[in-house]
């Protein structure tokens, strides 16, 4: 699954402390200069109930019958992109944006000093989200892909790193300040944004973020702390791996999420709600 190996974070009022008084230790102060690039577009903003699909692994299934799909932003082209658009739907492009990963193509760009732990992905190593000014040109040029490429959205992944075993001291604090300057990345390319799990940072975060991605919210009974994203009328697009579809559905609804059924390789397979 994509969460890749999160620990949960139960102990909200602690983080919530961290948050506002936390000490970044040796994080830099500055995201750096502000991007130039303007958008030439208005934001899309998904609405709560939006049906859609997530598929990371494969040639892009176009056949299912929704409004939006979330397909990685490297391994599929401007064409395939195209083709979802002739087809009516808004398309996602997943970037993992806290993990290096060596099978892609600017792998050679991030110094070795942000490199971290592995995950528990194969390939892949935590990184250190205080260097904001040795990642935010990595995560522009990332994000001027999805956009040269004609997607609509960016789900950024990996953006709780601070509630696991990064290698590095992060905290709360230095969580917010990254995923801040993500949001602000993709909205300076007229990209709407994501923000992947990352449940406690919700109240901080939800004017930053056009819409949530969830895993498995229902299996920890966690999925009503996505409220604050439907309150303000924005979409959640979450999924299930384990728990049957009687277990989350009628929840799901109530709550207003786009729920699914999902295997954990994220291939066409679904079963919604």
């Amino acid at each position: 699954m994509r969460e890749r190996a999160a620990v949960r974070v139960v102990l909200l009022t602690v983080v919530t402390a961290a948050a506002l008084t936390g000490c970044s230790g040796s994080a830099e102060k500055s995201a750096g200069p502000p991007a130039t690039t303007s958008p030439s577009r208005a934001v899309w903003k998904p609405r709560p109930g939006l049906a859609w699909q997530w598929q990371l692994d494969g040639r892009v299934d176009a056949s299912a019958d929704v409004p939006v799909y979330d397909i990685d932003g490297f391994e599929n082209s401007a064409a395939d992109v195209a083709r979802l658009h002739r087809a009516g739907k808004k398309v996602i492009c997943y970037v993992n944006v806290g993990a290096w990963e060596d099978f892609r193509p600017d792998r050679d760009a991030f110094p070795h000093s942000v490199l971290g732990e592995p995950n528990g992905w194969a390939g892949e190593r935590w990184l250190d989200i205080r260097r904001l000014t040795v990642l935010r040109p990595i995560m522009e040029r990332r994000f001027d892909m999805c956009r040269a490429k004609g997607f609509d959205a960016v789900e950024p992944d990996l953006v709780e790193g601070y509630g696991n075993d990064t290698g590095f001291p992060l905290t709360a604090r230095d969580q917010l300040r990254y995923n801040r300057m993500i949001a602000a990345i993709a909205h300076e390319r007229g990209l709407s944004v994501g923000l992947k799990n990352d449940l406690p940072q919700i109240p901080q975060l939800v004017d930053h973020f056009d819409f949530a991605v969830n895993e498995e919210c229902a299996q920890y009974d966690e999925c009503g702390e996505l409220s604050p994203f439907i309150a303000a009328g924005k979409a959640v697009f979450h999924v299930e791996y384990t728990e049957p579809r009687s277990r989350f559905c009628a929840e799901s609804r109530r709550l207003k999420l786009s729920s699914m059924l999902k295997e954990p390789e994220l291939g066409a397979w679904r079963r919604p709600c």
